[in-house]
C-alpha cells in the first residue's frame, strides 16, 4: 500500500508539461477542476476525460504512475459512488432493506466518481511534474498579493512544500520501521481492527520520533543558513513565461470555449 502512495514525488522530465511555467500549470489546473465540477453535459466529460489523457500523454509521464496517484484513493471513490447509488430519487432497480438503488443513482454516480478520478489525476500530473522549489516560488508568486493586507504568503508556500517533500521521505522511513518490526516477529497485517491498530504501536513511536528528529534538523539547518522568511529574498532563477506557456493557455482557452459552447447549445 505504502509503494502506491505517489503524492509530494517529482519525476524530472523533458516534456512540454514540465517545460511550462509553474504558475501557469496551477492556475490552469484550477480553471480546470472548477470546469469539472461546474459543467455538466455528458459530453463535456468526455472531452474533458480526453484533455486529461492527453496531457498524460505530453507529460511522458508512465500511465501507471498516474493510476498509482488513485488507488489510495479509490476508497473515497467507492464511498461516494456507493453514497449516490442508494441516496439519489429515481427509476427503481434493486433494493436491500431501506436501501434502493436507482437508475438515477448509477448515473450521478458514475459522474462524481469521473469528477474526483480527473481532479486527482490532473493534480497528480503537476506534482509529478514540477520541481518543490519551483512550485514554492509559483504558490509565492500568486499569493503575493495578499501580502499587502498581512498576509504570510512566503511561509505558507515553504510550509505547503515542506510538507510534500516529506511525504516520500515519511512513506520510506515508515516501510523500513514495518519490515524490521516484521523481522522481529511482529504480526501488523494480521487479526482484527483492534488487533492490526495494536500491532501499529511499535511503527507510529518510531515514526514520529524519527519525524520529529527530521523537522529538528531541518530547522537548525534552516536557522545556519539565516533563513529569515521571505524578507528582501532574491531567486537564483526568474519566473518568466515562455512560448510553450503562451502556446497551453491559447489551447487550454479553445478546449474551455468548447466546454461552454457544449454546454449551452447541446
Amino acid at each position: 500500500m505504502l509503494t502506491d502512495i505517489t503524492l509530494g514525488q517529482y519525476f524530472p522530465g523533458n516534456s512540454p508539461i514540465h517545460d511550462m511555467d509553474a504558475r501557469v500549470k496551477i492556475v490552469l489546473l484550477f480553471i480546470y477542476i472548477v470546469a469539472v465540477f461546474l459543467f455538466d453535459n455528458h459530453i463535456n466529460y468526455g472531452i474533458m476525460t480526453a484533455g486529461a489523457i492527453g496531457v498524460v500523454l505530453l507529460s511522458g509521464l508512465p500511465v501507471g504512475t498516474v493510476l498509482k496517484s488513485i488507488k489510495p484513493l479509490w476508497w473515497i471513490i467507492l464511498f461516494s459512488f456507493g453514497i449516490h447509488l442508494f441516496s439519489t430519487p429515481g427509476e427503481p432497480i434493486f433494493k436491500v432493506w431501506n436501501f434502493v438503488m436507482t437508475k438515477e443513482g448509477i448515473i450521478q454516480g458514475f459522474i462524481i466518481s469521473l469528477r474526483l478520478v480527473l481532479m486527482i489525476a490532473t493534480s497528480s500530473i503537476l506534482m509529478f511534474t514540477t520541481s518543490p522549489l519551483k512550485l514554492t516560488d509559483a504558490l509565492e508568486s500568486l499569493m503575493s498579493p495578499l501580502k499587502k493586507i498581512g498576509f504570510p504568503a512566503h511561509e505558507l508556500a515553504m510550509m505547503m512544500t515542506i510538507a510534500m517533500r516529506f511525504i516520500p521521505t515519511l512513506l520510506e522511513e515508515t516501510d523500513k520501521i514495518i519490515k524490521a518490526q516484521q523481522s522481529r516477529g511482529s504480526d501488523i497485517d494480521d487479526g482484527n481492527f483492534f488487533q492490526r491498530a495494536k500491532g501499529m504501536i511499535p511503527v507510529l513511536v518510531p515514526l514520529f520520533i524519527s519525524a520529529f528528529r527530521r523537522a529538528d534538523e531541518l530547522a537548525i539547518a534552516m536557522e545556519a543558513r539565516c533563513y529569515q522568511g521571505g524578507v528582501d529574498r532574491t531567486r537564483m532563477k526568474q519566473q518568466r513565461l515562455h512560448d510553450v506557456d503562451f502556446w497551453a493557455g491559447g489551447i487550454f482557452s479553445v478546449f474551455l470555449i468548447s466546454l461552454i459552447v457544449v454546454q449551452f447549445t447541446l
